[in-house]
């Protein structure tokens, strides 16, 4: 299963792509939204790991640009932020958000999470 992370974040994303890799998941691994729209439109993905807060274009817009695709509009994707918790989770869910996960990331609690969506969207 191909995952694709969008965190400006480097050792974070670093570390998260570690994490995924070592679980077997196959990831594309972008520094903003920019690159992870522009790859995702190239490479496609199963499942989006998006942070919120990423300059050039917020893991927000990038979400409001999977939904408006017709290629990616059913694309799972989380969100994850160091954010305000109960804004972040009503701006995410409100913006068609399938997952949320507060940063610090749990890593074996993000992998359980991907696994579920993984599920419930035939992904596996």
């Amino acid at each position: 299963m191909k995952v694709l992370i969008a965190d400006d974040d480097d050792e974070l994303r670093l570390l998260m792509s570690e994490y995924l890799s070592y679980a077997g998941f196959t990831v594309i691994d972008c520094e903003n939204g920019k690159v992870a729209w522009d790859k995702l439109q190239k490479e496609g993905a199963d499942i989006a790991v998006l942070d919120i807060n990423m300059p050039e274009m917020d893991g927000l817009e990038l979400l409001d640009n999977i939904r408006a695709d017709a290629k990616l509009g059913e694309l799972p994707v989380i969100l994850i932020t160091a954010g305000s918790g109960n804004i972040d989770y009503a701006s995410a869910t409100e913006r068609g958000a399938d997952d949320y996960l507060p940063k610090p990331v749990d890593y074996e609690v993000l992998i359980k999470h991907i696994k579920t969506l993984a599920e419930a969207f035939g992904k596996t």
